[in-house]
């Protein structure tokens, strides 16, 4: 029973825009008064997939045949009152929206791109909610008020504790077994590019160490990682095979490099 009505929208586009913010919130009635201009399938074309929004768009000469089935009207407006009225941010106001549509339509009335809602249509609003805003640059963009207002109704309506899409392919915790595959075939692959040439081998390997269980990857990301680590050393040694050449460092013998000058090189004494 929500309903977005656009008081004189100037630019098409806009329209467009909040017509896809309708759709992205479940929002499906559209009203507008006195458009400058108004082409459904113009819209359409701008906004994607908005059949159901477009089919329950309507348009009126004036607001208060737009407004006058509505048991509550909310303007959005960044303008300040003299006269006496209830003001209020999205987020304070959206709960009491909601339980004034159990009662019938209530709509959410914005003004048009230039000017904003007139005196005469705030006159006719229940109450006015204002989005918080620089003061230097209060304006905001039609669709963007839009979607702020339908974000602060879905939050109060429980949107937000909709819970995520699991992945396709959950899997389980990786073991530790798995993950000391993954390391034996990761320092493989490291010496296997000549990693260890300028790093000392033990202080990064330990740091990978740290790195995996921090991550905490499950068992299908641990075959992942071992199989990327495998096929990097099998490259080099195909590599190095048909070069004729020897294995740029000696297999793994205690865990660090070859001594020399570089044995303590760059990366300090805990990473490379």
């Amino acid at each position: 029973m929500i309903v977005v009505v656009l008081h004189e929208p100037q630019e098409l586009v806009n329209i467009a825009q909040v017509v896809r913010a309708m759709k992205n919130f479940a929002v499906t009635e559209l009203r507008l008064v006195a458009p400058r201009e108004f082409d459904l399938w113009r819209i359409e074309g701008i906004a994607h997939r908005s059949a159901d929004v477009l089919a329950r768009t309507t348009s009126f000469d004036t607001l208060d045949d737009a407004v006058a089935d509505c048991v509550h009207v909310a303007g959005l407006t960044a303008r300040e009152r003299t006269a006496r009225h209830t003001v209020q941010r999205p987020r304070d106001a959206a709960p009491e929206l909601l339980d004034a549509a159990e009662a019938g339509p209530v709509a959410l009335l914005f003004g048009r791109e230039d000017m904003g809602l007139p005196n005469a249509a705030l006159d006719r609003c229940h109450r006015l909610v204002t989005i918080p805003s620089s003061p230097a640059y209060p304006s905001l963009n039609l669709a963007h008020a839009v979607v702020l207002m339908l974000y602060e109704l879905a939050l109060a309506r429980g949107d937000g504790t909709r819970p995520f899409k699991p992945p396709r392919r959950a899997a389980p915790p990786a073991t530790a077994g798995e993950l000391e595959r993954v390391f034996v075939e990761a320092e493989r692959a490291l010496r296997a590019v000549g990693f260890f040439r300028n790093h000392v081998a033990e202080p990064v390997l330990r740091t990978l160490r740290d790195l995996a269980h921090r991550a905490a990857p499950d068992a299908r990301e641990a075959k992942l990682l071992r199989a990327i680590a495998i096929e990097v050393a099998r490259d080099r040694e195909r590599r190095r095979a048909g070069a004729g050449g020897a294995p740029a460092e000696p297999p793994a013998g205690g865990g660090s490099g070859p001594p020399g000058p570089a044995a303590g090189g760059r990366g300090g004494a805990d990473a490379p």
